[in-house]
Parts: C-alpha cells; structure tokens; sequence
C-alpha cells in the first residue's frame, strides 16, 4: 500500500461507503474506500504543490474510487491552463463514474473558459462516456451565462450516445439551459431536435426545477413525445 493510499485508508467513513456504492453502479464496490468529499479536498490542500502530489498524478491508472478523487482535485490546484488541461486529458480516459466527472472543477479553467472551447469539441467526439460527459459539463458550467451562444446547445444537441450517464448530461444541461435561456433552447423541445428519452428527460428536469416559472412548465409538460 502506497503512502497516499494510507492516508486515504485513515479517512475512511464506513457509513458512508456503503452510500457511495449505492450511487456509483458503474464502479466495482471493492475499489471505494469511502471518504467524504470535504476530507478529500483537505488531503489535497495539505498535498498542493508538494513532490509527494507531482508524483501521485504521474501514476495512472490508480486502485480505489477516491484516488481518482483527490487527483481531480490535485489538477484543481494546478493555475497554469496548459499543464492542467494536460493533466486533464491524462486523468479523464480512465474516470468511470459520474461523480468523478462531476466533481472536476478546475480554476485554471475558471480563468479563461474560452481558449477550452477547442478541447470541449475534442472531448464530445470522444469514445469514452465520461470524457464526453465532461465535455457537456464544461459547456454548461462556463457557456450558458455571459458567454451563452447559439452554437454551444447545437453542440450538445448533436451528441449521439446510448450511453445512460451521457444522454441524463444532455438533459441536465438543456433543463438547465431551459432555466437561463429559455427563448434560445426551447426550440429544441418544440422541433423535437433530442433524442426520445433526452426530450422527456429534460422536461423531466426542467419541471422539477424552482428557476422555471409555473408557466414554463405548464406549457413543457405539453411537450413530452412518446
């Protein structure tokens, strides 16, 4: 057992163990350790920029759930935008998990969302779920506020996968689309441009949604295909 896996051990929550593998299907129970998403991002505060932290992210791929965690978040500590989305592109290949993909947010990213845009179109064309996953992730993160164009939900839209965790993206990104651009995105309920189960799914979403007025959703409930 390394020195970082150690670590990890004595952080373990066996209560909530039992919690993660009941949301992670997708991950074998015998590689989740464990561990509450704060003590994971202190680990890495107390790593950042030490030699013991550049080696644990040279090493992929790893044993257990959380060290795919906490070298998510050793990338988040990263300010240089070229190493980290290197490093990035490193790490995602071999995420399996929606929680892994969902936990990245990093702030050399944060800084200068725009020069990502050609990565993110690299990211959706790729073969493995959780890499496009992410790359739906990044748009509806960064592109959806200030820097919302027209082209970022055809992006989306475009998007074919049978994949489970892919297509629940694509309707979390739209619902929430739904919720900051409304005018611009419901065209793509209205012209049924998603798939089925993406359609329902995001009127499903959206519904559930407090930032969608009674209105909106009287009238998306009107939409749902068969």
């Amino acid at each position: 057992m390394t020195e970082i896996q150690t670590r990890l051990f004595r952080l373990q929550d066996t209560a909530y163990q039992a919690g993660s593998v009941k949301l992670n299907p997708s991950v074998d129970p015998d590689t989740i350790i464990g561990i509450r998403i704060p003590a994971l991002r202190a680990l890495a505060k107390e790593l950042k920029g030490t030699d013991e932290a550049a080696g644990f992210i040279t090493v992929l791929p790893h044993e257990y759930f959380e060290e795919y965690q906490l070298h998510g978040f050793l990338i988040g500590t990263i300010k240089d935008f070229d190493e980290a989305l290197r490093q990035a592109d490193r790490l995602l290949p071999y995420l399996n998990s929606w929680a892994l993909t969902d936990s990245m947010r990093f702030k050399a990213f944060d800084r200068d969302p725009e020069r990502l845009l050609p990565q993110i179109d690299r990211w959706l064309k790729d073969d493995h779920p959780y890499t496009v996953r992410y790359g739906i992730l990044c748009l509806m993160n960064y592109f959806l506020d200030d820097r919302f164009k027209q082209e970022y939900p055809d992006r989306v839209s475009r998007v074919q996968s049978d994949e489970y965790y892919v297509r629940m993206m694509q309707a979390w990104y739209f619902a929430t689309a739904l919720a900051k651009q409304y005018d611009a995105v419901l065209p793509y309920l209205t012209g049924r441009r998603l798939a089925p189960w993406v359609h329902n799914k995001t009127i499903q979403k959206a519904v559930e949604s407090y930032r969608i007025t009674a209105e909106q959703k009287a009238y998306l409930r009107t939409l749902k295909v068969k």
